[in-house]
């Protein structure tokens, strides 16, 4: 079986480090903003961030990536649809898996403190 996984969580909460430790293709929004091998955020290509993370996600499916990982902080419901339509129209199962920062992990992307509570706040988790 083909399997997605998407790691949701807070900025620092060790997202991208656990898709690494689990190994498949992996993607994040973020990527999206590393330009020669530098991290160059910003805002008003967000929008253009994600579009550019699932494109890359399906481009996996179509190659049929046994393993395939979006780690982005997917604070509510919605913002994995268009990964669960993927997944199913390619054959993937899908596991998401919330990661939480229990390590003293690094918000390596700076966010500040009032974004973060603001991410915390609207996090929803469907039990």
């Amino acid at each position: 079986m083909k399997e997605l996984i998407l790691l949701r969580g807070l900025p620092g909460s060790g997202k991208s480090t656990l898709a690494k430790i689990i190994g498949g293709k992996h993607f994040e929004a973020d990527m999206y903003f590393i330009k020669d091998g530098e991290y160059k955020f910003k805002a008003d290509e967000l929008k253009r961030a994600h579009n550019w993370c699932a494109i890359q996600t399906q481009i996996a499916m179509v190659d049929d990536e046994p393993i395939v990982i979006v780690s982005n902080t997917f604070t509510q419901e919605w913002e994995m649809k268009i990964y669960y339509e993927l997944a199913e129209l390619h054959g993937y199962r899908v596991h998401s898996i919330v990661v939480e920062n229990r390590h003293e992990g690094i918000n390596e992307h700076n966010v500040p403190v009032d974004k973060l509570e603001q991410m915390k706040n609207r996090f929803e988790i469907k039990l």
